[in-house]
């Protein structure tokens, strides 16, 4: 097990727009820890470290959350980036919203995924059609990734690749109701019965 990233922040106090405005003058980020148990403490964290750690993991990989209160008491919560709103002009953080979780259950994801490599039926002339650029994931929060990467080169013509054997970690598995089709490669012209993936 890794030792997980930390951002620090600080409880919240004062609220409203015009505070939440202020804030932001500072170079803070206001934003909510939703814990486990249901309760919602207002926080605040500063833009810049902020920022370094959501390139970092984005909404997928969980890290620490170690907030300061009003005494100076800190506590570490292991959370994901719920939600997070920017600013259009500045394509900044204007606020932030942090999912705690039980690092011992099993959690569900919306991942990226990511093709990778040229399909051996496109070299033969096919085309590669792609059907979902997300998939979701059940894991524990530690083993969840940051992105699927789907390796398409082993598809000839007339192949594809369904949910049910996208190779995933250990640890890891797609959430579905049906076993639809991630990728497909076909000849153009051709009758393609793979696009029930879209459904």
């Amino acid at each position: 097990m890794s030792e997980l990233k930390t951002l620090s922040v600080q409880k919240r106090t004062a609220f409203g727009k015009g505070v939440n405005r202020r804030l932001r003058t500072k170079d803070l980020v206001p934003g909510v820890y939703y814990t486990a148990d249901g309760q919602n403490i207002p926080v605040q964290a500063a833009e810049l470290p902020l920022t370094k750690i959501y390139d970092q993991v984005g909404r997928t990989n969980v890290f620490q959350l170690e907030i300061e209160d009003e005494n100076g008491a800190k506590t570490l919560h292991p959370v994901f980036v719920w939600d997070a709103q920017y600013s259009p002009v500045k394509n900044t953080f204007t606020h932030v919203d942090f999912l705690g979780v039980d690092l011992d259950k099993e959690i569900k994801v919306r991942v990226q995924v990511e093709y990778t490599g040229t399909p051996k039926g496109v070299k033969m002339g096919g085309t590669l059609e792609t059907y979902r650029d997300e998939v979701l994931l059940t894991a524990k929060p530690e083993a969840m990734p940051r992105k699927v990467l789907l390796d398409v080169t082993g598809l000839e013509i007339g192949q594809s690749v369904r949910v049910s054997t996208m190779p995933l970690p250990e640890g890891v598995h797609a959430v579905y109701k049906s076993d639809f089709t991630m990728a497909s490669v076909f000849m153009e012209g051709a009758d393609d019965t793979t696009e029930e993936a879209a459904s």
